[in-house]
């Protein structure tokens, strides 16, 4: 079964209202040829209702969404600091990233919290990017399968089956801002074993179904081949998501794919 690439940017702390506009600008006015792709961008919450008015319909026919970095499992509540889903939906945003190293790094999400946001987003009718992936030092100890494993466990003991549009990206924590990339090889070899997961979990047609994503470190001079491996349906993009040219050649290399 073929996947749709999915294309997407992490933004993380970075860009203002005018650098956001630029970037919308100057992708619309160069996106021929890539029909057929979707691309998304997680920005700062403030920046939602900036792409949300000033974006422009592809020329080129691929789909463009957005979506908050983080959101909140309630709908509303005293949890200040948070965002609420419903208030990421009015804004137009038809996805939400949950569960991000550096959300578990600096401020002290777990695989528990982490699954509830991304299922939060299901439920609210946005789909999710769920992040999973392993430490230096965990890869380094031969344990990268069994960190994944527990990241799976609250998500697969609460979701039965797999939600619509659920996706995952598999993110190597020690290839992440280092300008270190995991092989294509390595790449291949951890998301072959996530949709050996996803399918005892969620069943072979949910396996087949679920895109992974691969996120650390990709440029556009790796992005096709990491893409052209069988189990790797698109890639989350850090710091070459922020520059509408990079973010541009990579989609252009997933829709070689």
């Amino acid at each position: 079964m073929k996947r749709p690439k999915l294309i997407s940017g992490n933004w993380k702390m970075y860009k203002n209202t005018a650098e956001t506009k630029a970037f919308l600008s100057e992708v619309s006015a160069n996106s021929s040829g890539l029909d057929g792709l979707e691309l998304l961008i997680f920005t700062q919450a403030p920046l939602l209702s900036i792409v949300q008015n000033e974006w422009k319909i592809f020329g080129g026919g691929a789909s463009f969404s957005w979506g908050p970095q983080s959101i909140y499992w309630e709908e509303k509540g005293a949890f200040t600091g948070e965002l609420s889903p419903v208030l990421a939906k009015e804004l137009g945003c038809t996805w939400a990233l949950a569960g991000h190293s550096e959300r578990r790094q600096f401020f002290g999400e777990t695989n528990e919290s982490a699954a509830k946001r991304a299922l939060a987003a299901q439920r609210f009718g946005m789909k999710a990017v769920f992040c999973l992936g392993e430490q230096l030092a965990e890869r380094d100890g031969g344990k990268t399968f069994e960190v994944l494993q527990a990241q799976l466990a609250p998500l697969f003991a609460a979701a039965k089956s797999a939600p619509e549009g659920f996706t995952f990206a598999y993110e190597p924590v020690w290839a992440i801002g280092t300008g270190r990339t995991a092989t294509s090889a390595q790449a291949q070899e951890a998301h072959r074993f996530l949709r050996e997961q996803i399918a005892q979990a969620w069943g072979d047609d949910g396996a087949r179904r679920t895109r992974i994503l691969y996120g650390g470190s990709v440029k556009p001079d790796n992005a096709r081949e990491l893409m052209s491996q069988p189990d790797v349906d698109g890639v989350l993009v850090g710091g070459a998501s922020l520059e509408a040219a990079s973010f541009l050649a990579i989609a252009a290399a997933g829709k070689e794919c």
